[in-house]
């Protein structure tokens, strides 16, 4: 059977266990998933034994992921099959596919769950999928290099960045049309929005600077470098209370600990090798980074900002995805 005509399959057979999955009760303690890109697999961490309990067989190459809204459904963008993995989180088992466009690297879903928005970095598309049929909504022409994804509260406009065009797309999340192009720094990885939806930050790893977006406007507020600018900045996380952003730098191995105000770095903190993915625990208390060339999950403790433990993963971790 070809991989298009399993992804088809698939897609047909994909109905019946979803519908049953909406039935199960959700995970009964937070875990932890990180995707590991060459393992083809998903760890399962406790964030309480701080420790593996599962791992679950996904398709080729799991980069990034997203969360439905009632926290039962996990969608993980499966690069080589040109698919999101459809995972049971109660079950902590993958469920079915939905075909998402040529080689899918980040994943986003519209507030209300409905649809997937991914970045189609080989072919500079970004694509919506309809997530209960797997019907694609729209696949838009973007900068070369698409990576980055998020979309805004209200679900109206998607940011797409190009690492090779130095720039975002906004889009109009319905109609998929190109409202407007923003130049940022060099290589952007990252679109993160500000825990009160009004700004978005933009991570450039080759540039090593974060540029700040008003999305009422979407002009660009400022520019700024993170230490040297030679720390690669990748991947960004918010404390709950907007206070502080988090972001990982995979040349230099550490998180920097910014001030969101005055956009300085307040601290420093060293953790495995290339870090990628991060993530934050709903309480702000613990950070964990994907250490892609470690193969590990490291544990901070964001209260004295150190590695309180490192927790051993699959091959190449990537992204990472807390569900409270």
């Amino acid at each position: 059977m070809t991989s298009g005509s399993w992804r088809e399959s698939a897609v047909l057979l994909l109905v019946a266990p979803l519908v049953g999955a909406a039935l199960v009760a959700p995970t009964p303690e937070p875990v932890l998933y990180v995707s590991n890109e060459v393992s083809n697999s998903i760890t399962v961490i406790s964030p309480r034994s701080v420790g593996a309990i599962a791992t679950i067989a996904v398709g080729r190459r799991p980069r990034g992921m997203a969360l439905s809204p009632d926290h039962r459904t996990a969608y993980v963008a499966l690069g080589e099959d040109n698919a999101l993995g459809v995972i049971d989180v109660a079950a902590a088992k993958m469920r079915g596919t939905l075909p998402a466009g040529r080689d899918p690297e980040l994943v986003v879903l519209s507030p209300d769950g409905k649809t997937a928005y991914v970045s189609n970095e080989e072919i500079a598309h970004a694509s919506a999928i309809e997530v209960a049929t797997g019907r694609l909504l729209f696949s838009t022409p973007v900068g070369v290099e698409p990576e980055g994804i998020g979309i805004t509260r209200d679900g109206t406009k998607v940011y797409v960045t190009a690492e090779t065009s130095n720039n975002v797309s906004v889009l109009d999340a319905k109609t998929g049309a190109v409202l407007r192009t923003i130049h940022v720094g060099d290589n952007p990885r990252t679109v993160a929005f500000t825990p009160d939806g009004r700004h978005v930050w933009v991570s450039a790893e080759a540039g090593g600077n974060v540029t700040v977006i008003d999305v009422a406007t979407d002009s660009v507020l400022r520019q700024f470098p993170i230490r040297d600018g030679k720390t690669k900045p990748v991947r960004i996380a918010f404390s709950p209370d907007a206070r502080l952003a988090y972001l990982t730098e995979g040349a230099a191995a550490t998180v920097s600990v910014i001030d969101v105000a005055t956009s300085r770095v307040l601290d420093t903190i060293p953790v495995g090798k290339r870090p990628w993915g991060i993530a934050l625990s709903p309480d702000g208390r613990r950070l964990y980074t994907a250490d892609g060339r470690s193969n590990t999950v490291s544990v901070i403790d964001t209260g004295i900002r150190k590695v309180v433990g490192a927790v051993p993963v699959g091959e190449r971790p990537n992204d990472l995805l807390y569900i409270p």
